[in-house]
């Protein structure tokens, strides 16, 4: 089982002058080279990544800087989304980032957010490393997470409709930018009762969400 890790800000790592995108420079099994100023830097990425990028061709990843005593490295995603959801994972107790970018890479980060806001143990634990312990796990602490976000970020988005604001905060916790949070909120709101709980908004948020 992986170590927590300290976590470092988001960075987009790319080239100067070429559009964002950085040259690869070789393709592992499990990471690859991405050259920048002359210098190539290794990235560990989801399979789905590596087998999509020809070596020589240019990438663009959104990386995440991982640093403990006995390592340093970085882990790259295709968009702000997984990132974030990847800074998520790994907040809950023994998740290290191997297992982290397992999660993110094993399916759509929308179905992950339902599965944890729905108790989906079974699909978690389809990842490997993931065990019913750890993925009761992960489903206790973002659920709690996601709800207290919901509540302590509440005031930060007044002005909309009622109950508009947990949901945007919630979405925003999971990752998700303020525009497709705000529509999702918004879209979902309008098929609730009046008074639905946080948990089940968000959930009808997410699910607008992967419909889009």
């Amino acid at each position: 089982m992986d170590e927590p890790a300290l976590r470092i800000p988001r960075r987009r790592l790319s080239a100067a002058g070429s559009a964002g995108c950085a040259g690869v420079g070789a393709v592992f099994a499990d990471s690859l080279i991405l050259e920048v100023g002359g210098v190539g830097y290794r990235v560990f990425a989801a399979p789905a990544v590596l087998a999509s990028t020809p070596v020589g061709g240019r990438l663009k990843l959104f990386t995440h800087h991982v640093i403990r005593e006995d390592l340093q490295a970085l882990y790259g995603f295709r968009n702000p989304e997984e990132l974030g959801f990847f800074g998520l994972l790994l907040t809950v107790t023994g998740v290290g980032p191997k297992v982290a970018l397992g999660m993110v890479g094993s399916r759509p980060i929308g179905d992950l957010q339902l599965a944890i806001l729905s108790d989906d143990l079974a699909l978690l634990t389809a990842v490997p490393g993931v065990g019913k312990k750890l993925a009761a796990r992960v489903v206790l602490e973002l659920k709690e997470k996601v709800a207290a976000a919901g509540v302590s970020a509440g005031a930060a988005f007044g002005g909309g409709p009622t109950g508009e604001s947990e949901v945007v905060a919630a979405l925003l916790a999971l990752g998700y930018s303020a525009g497709e949070a705000r529509q999702a909120s918004r879209d979902a709101l309008s098929d609730l009762s009046v008074g639905a709980a946080l948990e089940d908004r968000v959930k009808a948020a997410l699910r607008t969400l992967l419909k889009g």
